[in-house]
């Protein structure tokens, strides 16, 4: 089992960055794949983004790409989310996740309290 804390939110206008981190505890981080949700008001959680377990994969929605940067540092069982060039529409609980995979992430993973980011126009 692995428990996640999620940190790095906050309000943001647009255009502007902020970076979210998780860290994990346990020893076995480094065999999990991590990724990012998000829920907005209203809206159904959605993935943003995830890694492999040893950062050589990594997926990405089309909403964020190039726009956001998923890594991790398995020596610091952490992971980070770097958002760029954030909009509005990016405004929502950001969640991290914990899998076996990247692709059972969206069916069994462990998740974080969230953390709230607010793009203001």
């Amino acid at each position: 089992q692995v428990q996640l804390v999620e940190s790095g939110g906050g309000l943001v206008q647009a255009g502007g960055s902020l970076r979210l981190s998780c860290a994990a505890s346990g020893r076995t981080f480094s065999s999990y794949a991590m990724g990012w949700f998000r829920q907005a008001p209203g809206k159904e959680r959605e993935i943003v983004t995830g890694i492999s377990w040893d950062g050589g994969s990594t997926y990405y929605a089309d909403s964020v790409k190039g726009r956001f940067t998923i890594s991790r540092d398995n020596a610091k069982n952490t992971v980070y989310l770097q958002m760029n060039s954030l909009k509005p529409e990016d405004t929502a609980v950001y969640y991290c996740a914990a899998a076996s995979t990247v692709a059972a992430l969206e069916e069994d993973a462990y998740w974080g309290q969230g953390t709230q980011v607010t793009v203001s126009s």
